[in-house]
């Protein structure tokens, strides 16, 4: 039997099945009390406002003290257990170290500015990518459900990523904004880092001309503001939406209770997509860009 005729059996089965399923259990009918918005919403744990600032602690707070903690307290640990003969954790981060100091930094930076601006990327990097993958552990964090045990009122398990919200990815934007922006002064003078924006060649052109080059230019740099942030939010934010929906949610939206057979495999798939490819990739491609802007505002030219 030839491989596409399996498959289709394979999907014919399938489908009979999740027929079958649907004709025993039925519509119990769309379900407005479900609000899968609502799995993003941050409730003040402990509520705390400074001058009008509501600075309140809450499930996106935590995410992002995990985040730190985790990556100060892996990379130090691992830093005090470095061995002669590399064992296989040890190897991995060697890897990663590689990645973050020869492919991001020094493909993108020249000499000391490589060195200098080193430690920044490859935090970046780190703490970006432990807060992605925080976002796949299920933790009991969803203080709108809760569960009783022994009379205590404990919260369910959810997934949430500190990153799938778009103000920390928003801060750490501004954090690279500045800082190339900076640095692009320090190294140039303030109209000296200016000049750099428009690009060689244009010399003998009228001032009308380069005058709109440069307000290109100035739009671009704010426009990264934007892109920097929002690509890191979208992904991260729409992979979760995903599992959420494949895994029960839209099966429960619309009441079909069958459909969820036909969901949860893809949901698992979307799973393991998210957690080999997405996590570390949005993880690279921020840190790159950040690499990629310093570079730009301390190179020679534009």
């Amino acid at each position: 039997m030839r491989t596409r005729t399996k498959v289709l059996i394979g999907v014919g089965v399938y489908i009979l099945v999740l027929i079958l399923l649907a004709v025993i259990f039925g519509s119990t009918g769309k379900n407005d009390e479900f609000q899968p918005q609502n799995e993003f919403k941050l409730p003040a744990w402990i509520s705390i406002k400074v001058f009008g600032i509501d600075m309140s602690i809450n499930r996106a707070v935590l995410y992002l003290a995990l985040g730190t903690a985790l990556t100060i307290g892996t990379m130090t640990w691992i830093a005090r257990r470095m061995q002669q003969k590399p064992n296989r954790v040890q190897m991995a981060v060697e890897a990663a170290y590689d990645l973050t100091r020869n492919n991001i930094t020094g493909q993108n930076l020249e000499g000391r500015f490589a060195t200098k601006w080193f430690p920044f990327c490859a935090t970046l990097f780190f703490f970006i990518w432990f807060a992605n993958m925080l976002g796949y552990i299920p933790l009991p964090t969803n203080s709108e459900e809760t569960i009783s045990i022994f009379g205590l009122q404990v919260p369910t398990f959810a997934l949430y990523a500190a990153t799938a919200n778009i103000s920390v990815p928003l801060m750490l934007t501004l954090m690279v904004w500045f800082s190339y922006n900076l640095e692009g002064i320090r190294t140039h003078g303030v109209f000296g880092y200016f000049r750099t924006w428009l690009p060689p060649g244009l010399e003998d052109m009228n001032p009308v001309g380069k005058a709109a080059i440069f307000g290109i230019e100035v739009i671009s740099h704010f426009v990264r503001l934007i892109s920097l942030s929002v690509r890191l939010f979208a992904n991260v934010l729409a992979g979760h939406l995903l599992i959420l929906f494949m895994a029960g949610g839209l099966a429960v939206l619309l009441g079909l209770a069958a459909l969820g057979a036909l969901t949860f495999p893809m949901a698992f798939a979307f799973y393991i997509f998210e957690v080999v490819l997405i996590a570390t990739l949005q993880a690279f491609i921020f840190s790159i860009l950040t690499a990629i802007y310093l570079g730009g505002a301390t190179s020679a030219s534009h």
